[in-house]
């Protein structure tokens, strides 16, 4: 194997055991990974996810929309 391995098992109602393998021979002597239980709370669950590229996101389209005002192509019918 030559990759990342995810797996989700349900163990029971309240648990779902979450196991990862990363198998890079090029980068890593051996396989190594984890396991870890996810046990069910009774409490308002909320997503996380990195954002940091998202700080960028305004200056990126108004990159965009300077360029297209360069070129023309932000009236409508326009290429």
């Amino acid at each position: 194997m030559d990759g990342e391995l995810e797996r989700f098992t349900r163990i029971d109602e309240e648990t779902i055991l979450y196991e990862f393998t990363i198998d890079h021979p090029t980068t890593y002597t051996q396989p190594w990974g984890s396991v870890m239980p996810f046990r069910a709370f009774d409490a308002p669950l909320y997503e996380y996810a990195c954002h940091e590229g998202n700080y960028a996101l305004s200056d990126i389209l108004n990159g965009v929309r300077y360029q297209e005002r360069q070129t023309g192509r932000d009236r409508p019918g326009q290429g």
